[in-house]
């Protein structure tokens, strides 16, 4: 079977996650923390985590990302959350990002849970509760 126009090529794990990365940049994300999960578990290679300073642009960061990995032929990227916007998750595949509210990312700490410490994340976690 012919292929009309030009092919997309799939993105490698390191250009995925630095699409990603640029993206959250130029949305000014804030606390943009990236955990290698290869050795970790086979879920996938990267994980972001970020904050957004509200509920819209958290939501807003997430279908900022789905469009990029569109445009870059990456379509199959799925994002869980939007509605709320307390806590955005985004499947790209080899790269998994977390999208918070700064309150919602301080009471779940998931950074933690990779054996990542974030100081500045506790501090918060300190003052809200």
């Amino acid at each position: 079977m012919a292929t009309i126009g030009t092919a997309k090529k799939t993105l490698t794990p390191g250009e995925l996650l630095a699409l990603i990365q640029s993206t959250l940049e130029d949305d000014k994300a804030e606390d943009l923390v990236t955990i290698n999960l290869i050795d970790k578990t086979s879920l996938a290679d990267h994980m972001i985590i970020a904050t957004g300073s509200s509920s819209r642009r958290v939501a807003s960061m997430a279908e900022h990302i789905v469009e990029k990995l569109k445009e870059a032929g990456q379509g199959r990227a799925q994002a869980e959350g939007k509605e709320q916007g307390d806590w955005v998750l985004v499947d790209a595949g080899d790269v998994i990002v977390h999208l918070f509210r700064p309150e919602v990312r301080a009471f779940y700490n998931i950074e933690q849970m990779w054996g990542v410490e974030n100081p500045a994340l506790k501090q918060q976690a300190a003052r809200l509760y």
